[in-house]
């Protein structure tokens, strides 16, 4: 343990640079050299990607199954809101304050010192540790440009602040643009068809329907209309009503499924934007989850994506840190969680069979 508290100061330290270097969604390039740079001084030999950075454990084995350790050094943009200078990597009370700090840097740092730690010992798996560009934007740079140079992966952790605990399903994302069509006319004679009137029925419809399968941990399927634009003159009956819907699947439906069933009960053109943010789930039998138990983690199902969606293979997503403090003015992690998670991941990945 005194050995982890070794590794917690170091991530410490290379929280403070990363805080230190502007790394918006889609300019990383300087944050990814500085975690390059961190890896070899360790005497791995990473990869990049873009701005994706990776290294696999030093006595990588074929015959093993592979852990891949994820997580994001990508930050949203800084607020006006902030009262402190978001670059700086303020100390203040057990905290450290600064932009990315809570969403993912505490995760990225941690998992990476897990990731040398854990090779101190054999374990029955590989390991892969891989920081990703793009997560926050969901652009298209990030991880889907990079798993197939990694190769095969059995089973991931996707650290983002969770409190520690364990996300064991997390929730898709479809957004929908629909479209109902009307037909103009003079509204003081009630011509036409009003193009409003039939988006309001096919509104009600998002507003009500209900799944038949509801997750464990997910629960139902959310629908929730978002947005809506109708209309040119007061005085002119619309021939088109638009409205945007916000879907998130849970882990027993595609997003095609869920796509293809909409389209069976409204009248509506209904376009999704994506199709590729699927919802995902890990059996909770599954050997890291079991352990989990045993160490008393609490689990649960994230309401919230991660770069979790674009991996086809089983997946926890946990981290220290508290979500609620994600793109928060003056967003900070403590200190102690950042030792509290690497002690943590180490107790729950040292050891595992997979």
């Amino acid at each position: 343990m005194n050995q982890l508290k070794t590794y917690s100061d170091n991530a410490i330290e290379l929280l403070k640079q990363l805080i230190q270097t502007p790394s918006y969604s889609g300019e990383e390039d300087k944050t990814a050299k500085i975690l390059t740079d961190a890896l070899v001084s360790y005497g791995f030999e990473p990869k990049r990607k873009m701005n994706n950075v990776w290294a696999f454990s030093k006595n990588y084995d074929p015959a093993k199954p592979t852990l891949l350790l994820n997580s994001h050094h990508d930050t949203v943009k800084a607020t006006d809101s902030w009262t402190y200078d978001p670059f700086k990597a303020n100390l203040s009370n057990g905290k450290l304050i600064g932009l990315g700090s809570n969403d993912a840097g505490g995760p990225l740092v941690s998992l990476l010192n897990v990731f040398v730690a854990l090779q101190q010992k054999n374990q029955s798996y590989n390991l892969v540790f891989l920081a990703s560009a793009e997560e926050e934007s969901s652009g298209k740079n990030g991880v889907p440009i990079v798993l197939e140079d990694i190769g095969p992966i059995d089973v991931g952790v996707v650290g983002e602040p969770t409190s520690m605990d364990m996300a064991v399903a997390e929730r898709g994302l479809i957004v929908l643009d629909c479209v109902s069509h009307g037909k103009s006319g003079h509204a003081a004679r009630g011509e036409g068809e009003n193009a409003i009137y039939k988006a309001m029925k096919d509104i009600e419809w998002f507003k009500t329907y209900e799944f038949d399968k509801k997750s464990e941990v997910l629960g139902a399927i959310n629908m929730t209309v978002t947005q809506i634009s109708a209309g040119s003159l007061h005085n002119v009956v619309p021939d088109s009503c638009s409205f945007v819907v916000d879907v998130r699947p849970n882990e027993y439906y595609s997003n095609e499924e869920v796509v293809g069933l909409i389209r069976k009960h409204v009248e509506c053109d209904v376009n999704p934007r994506s199709l590729n943010l699927n919802a995902s789930g890990i059996d909770l039998d599954h050997p890291i989850v079991q352990k989990g138990k045993k160490l008393g983690i609490r689990q649960y199902g994230s309401q919230t994506m991660s770069d979790q969606v674009h991996m086809p293979f089983p997946c926890i997503k946990m981290g220290p840190g508290d979500t609620r403090r994600s793109h928060t003015a003056d967003e900070f992690i403590y200190l102690d969680e950042i030792h509290d998670g690497i002690r943590g991941y180490f107790e729950l990945l040292d050891g595992l069979e997979l």
